[in-house]
């Protein structure tokens, strides 16, 4: 088994920007290359996080020697592209939410994935932090007794311009994209497979949703109500009930530190959930566990997961009316 793990980030936004800083405390990661469109914004990348190399290009990157895994941290509509072509260079990817734009995209990514045999992992961090992890374990014991409901928002004021890639199509804009894809993932992951889902919608300008609810009916039974918003801030908090109390995800859920049980005998406490790092630790050090095991995908978020989340994103936005370029390719 390598010690090290060496890593090639494409892209240098917020979001790349956050995976190399929590690099810095993944043991035996190493940020071997950077890729970005611009050779100047890679080097100035490479130069701030201690890179070894940079290219100016995904293509560059892809076929970099010396690059075990790749994460992929480009805007939504780019990551089917740049999955394939990472895989087809016979590089590993962790691939950031929205896995892809649709549920066609993921399918031709995961069949690529599975026929090279490489590992392929979406970047779903929620789902490998320790209060997700410590949600799971409580609800395994039965404390509060079967989960039969869980409710979840996010949803915050974003003062952003119309060109914002959050507001512009050709980025994959929306609310149900960047923020729906948490309480659906973590709902999905808790209660179990989504079998039906009813969503509506408001509109914005720009033609995506700017504030998005929807109920997900749940293999076994349970229901969930989600919603997520670009214009309200929301509590952010994830709460799992059943007939004997429930258990919180505490603001904000999707980066919770802390969890609180309340049951149905007046008694109530906080479990303390601290994570590593800015919390992309955690996934980065599950995508090492699995690529240093010759793993192909991670238990903790399957590449059938996956795919079936794409599937309800897909129905979701139908219900609505939303519609990208990637669903008329």
């Amino acid at each position: 088994m390598a010690e090290t793990v060496r890593w090639g980030i494409l892209g240098t936004g917020k979001i790349s920007r956050a995976f190399a800083n929590a690099l810095k405390d993944v043991p035996g990661a190493v940020l071997a290359a950077v890729g970005s469109r611009s050779q100047d914004k890679a080097a100035a990348f490479a130069e701030e996080f201690g890179a070894l190399a940079s290219y100016g290009s995904a293509e560059l990157l892809a076929q970099a020697e010396g690059i075990d895994l790749i994460y992929i941290g480009t805007p939504h509509p780019e990551h089917a592209g740049n999955a394939l072509m990472a895989l087809r260079a016979g590089k590993g990817v962790l691939c950031e939410k929205p896995f892809t734009m649709n549920l066609r995209e993921a399918e031709q990514v995961v069949t690529l994935a599975r026929s090279k045999r490489l590992f392929l992992m979406e970047a779903m961090w929620t789902r490998y932090l320790p209060a997700y992890l410590e949600v799971k374990r409580i609800l395994a014991s039965g404390e509060i007794g079967t989960p039969r409901q869980i409710v979840a928002d996010f949803g915050f004021a974003a003062a952003f311009g119309p060109e914002h890639r959050v507001f512009n199509p050709e980025l994959g804009g929306g609310a149900l994209l960047d923020l729906g894809i948490y309480p659906l993932s973590v709902a999905a992951g808790l209660l179990g497979p989504v079998i039906e889902v009813r969503a509506q919608a408001e509109m914005g300008p720009t033609g995506v949703d700017v504030q998005t609810g929807f109920t997900l009916k749940h293999e076994g039974g349970g229901m969930s109500v989600c919603s997520c918003s670009f214009l309200a801030r929301t509590p952010a908090e994830l709460t799992v009930s059943g007939e004997r109390g429930q258990v919180r995800m505490n603001t904000m859920f999707h980066r919770a530190t802390s969890v609180t049980v309340k049951l149905d005998d007046g008694s109530e406490r906080t479990i303390e959930t601290p994570y590593l790092g800015n919390g992309y630790v955690h996934e980065a050090i599950e995508a090492q566990r699995c690529w240093q095991q010759g793993l192909l995908e991670s238990s903790s978020m399957t590449q059938g997961e996956t795919l079936a989340l794409m599937g309800v994103m897909d129905e979701i936005r139908r219900q609505i009316g939303l519609r990208y370029a990637a669903d008329r390719a």
